[in-house]
């Protein structure tokens, strides 16, 4: 049986081993391209713009731009001032 030529997002999430809604959440936020089908709106995925997207993930890991992950609730927000001139940092 040949590959198919669009996934759906339920095919994505279990490549990337990851939940449909992160998937969704990449289509969302337009790292991911996809497409809408038909009247309920649900969404299709190229095979060969997964694989694109694959590879942009992981050239931005090999030249060290990857972001670093959003810190626990609230924590940003302390870090941010205590390092800030005139917050309240330790010391």
């Amino acid at each position: 049986m040949p590959t198919p030529r669009f996934l759906t997002l339920d095919d994505v999430a279990e490549i990337l081993n990851v939940s449909w809604s992160q998937a969704y959440a990449l289509v969302r936020r337009k790292e991911l391209i996809a497409i809408q089908i038909g009247g309920r709106g649900q969404w299709r995925v190229e095979n060969e713009e997964l694989e694109r997207f694959i590879a942009r993930k992981y050239a931005e890991a090999r030249a060290g731009s990857v972001p670093p992950e959003p810190a626990a609730d609230g924590q940003a927000e302390q870090d941010d001032a205590a390092s800030s001139p005139g917050g309240r940092g330790r010391g």
